[in-house]
């Protein structure tokens, strides 16, 4: 039976001890505080190295200094945004461009399986 946890700013369902889905809330403005609120629950309740379906069913944004922070933990191994529209990819390849202090293994799938594959795939990697 899969877990799902709610947070302040949305729902993360946790789908194996090292894999998850992330479901923002709509019109969410993800802050520092939700960052920290974020890390924290990935680092206390999943084994690293980790991995994240981030699913963009709703419309939400950043601040600046939380687009440059989130998913900045060494412990996530690779992301995989599930997109519904152009306009969604296009913001997610923005986010992506990001300067930041590690980079990221992430893609962008219209299919939640093929995200999902692609996410266990990346994590059976050494």
């Amino acid at each position: 039976m899969l877990e799902s946890y709610a947070l302040s700013f949305g729902q993360i369902i946790k789908l194996q001890d090292n894999l998850v889905e992330v479901i923002v809330d709509e019109n969410v403005e993800f802050n520092m505080t939700m960052i920290h609120e974020y890390h924290s629950w990935l680092l206390a309740n999943l084994k690293a190295p980790f991995a994240m379906l981030i699913n963009k069913i709703h419309p939400y944004t950043y601040t600046f200094d939380a687009q440059i922070s989130i998913g900045n933990l060494p412990e996530i191994k690779a992301m995989a945004v599930l997109s519904y529209s152009k306009i969604t990819e296009e913001s997610t390849n923005v986010l992506i461009s990001m300067p930041r202090s590690n980079k990221w293994n992430i893609q962008v799938f219209q299919t939640r399986d093929e995200a999902l594959d692609w996410l266990k795939d990346e994590l059976d990697k050494n």
